[in-house]
């Protein structure tokens, strides 16, 4: 029922986790960031992917779910400031460009793939910490999750915001969302504005954030032939980040831990003490 399968594509090793029941698959590239690439469930594509972007290394991949680590968002010019010393970091952080490990794989309780990220003298440039990062993939009953842990490998307590950017296929782009969410902003103008259940991103070239949900799910139904799509995510993940770009047949809905540039106003940085690891889970159903 369960499958775990290392194909080749024309330019990179990828998996495919497949279950046959629900005729749901997983498509994954770790030397292409860890980034899941496809998924789908009843035979459906739930994801957008510009494989332009995808097969050009010097891009980064428009689409599928890229990983967002140690930093979601973008910092002021690029850069921010740690013990005196100005660091240099791009947009969402380097883990979505680097190339992960395939340490596990598994078919017992569902198709699962496990890789691993480890700080080196490169992420060390960007970002002065040791760690040591590890994802699961695990699909089950056409439910799709990423279970997680941030290992903090280093000798004192490490800064971050790690986050998702999925993508999903629709050509509509003003959606009805279900959360209980009652704010968001608005980084088209900066306006914080009252949520009233609906956000229609199609002229929009920035981005809004949800910004008050208590309950750690969001659903959603993207187009008329595909069925509403469900977001679980663990308690860290404190923002829901709504995005799309204009031409572009997709809408990101992506959990973060906190918002954009938080490098830099240190108000509500997760700081993992040394020697001490995040457990979390994030999940498409």
């Amino acid at each position: 029922m369960y499958d775990v399968k290392e194909l080749f594509d024309q330019q990179y090793k990828v998996y495919e986790l497949s279950d046959r029941g629900t005729n749901s698959w997983v498509k994954v590239a770790p030397e292409r960031g860890g980034i899941v690439y496809s998924y789908g469930v009843a035979g459906e594509e739930l994801l957008y992917l510009n494989e332009e972007t995808f097969y050009q290394t010097d891009k980064n991949v428009r689409g599928g779910i890229p990983i967002l680590f140690p930093i979601s968002g973008q910092l002021t010019d690029g850069t921010y400031e740690w013990e005196g010393k100005t660091y240099e970091m791009s947009n969402h952080g380097f883990a979505r460009n680097a190339a992960w490990e395939v340490v596990g794989r598994d078919r017992k309780n569902g198709a699962s793939l496990t890789l691993k990220l480890v700080s080196n003298e490169q992420t060390k440039k960007s970002y002065p910490f040791e760690f040591e990062v590890l994802f699961t993939y695990v699909l089950e009953n056409g439910k799709f999750t990423i279970q997680q842990e941030y290992k903090n490998t280093g000798a004192w307590a490490m800064p971050m915001y790690p986050g998702f950017h999925p993508y999903f296929k629709t050509s509509g782009k003003d959606l009805a969302y279900e959360t209980d969410a009652t704010t968001y902003v608005d980084y088209n103008d900066g306006e914080k504005k009252e949520f009233t259940g609906r956000v229609d991103l199609t002229d929009l070239k920035e981005s809004v954030v949800l910004i008050d949900p208590k309950q750690r799910h969001i659903s959603f139904q993207p187009c008329a032939t595909i069925k509403k799509i469900r977001l679980n995510y663990g308690e860290s993940f404190k923002y829901v980040v709504l995005w799309t770009e204009k031409g572009k047949e997709f809408v990101c809905v992506e959990p973060w831990m906190a918002k954009t540039d938080e490098l830099n106003r240190k108000e509500e940085l997760l700081m993992i003490p040394a020697k001490d690891s995040l457990k979390t889970e994030f999940s498409i159903e």
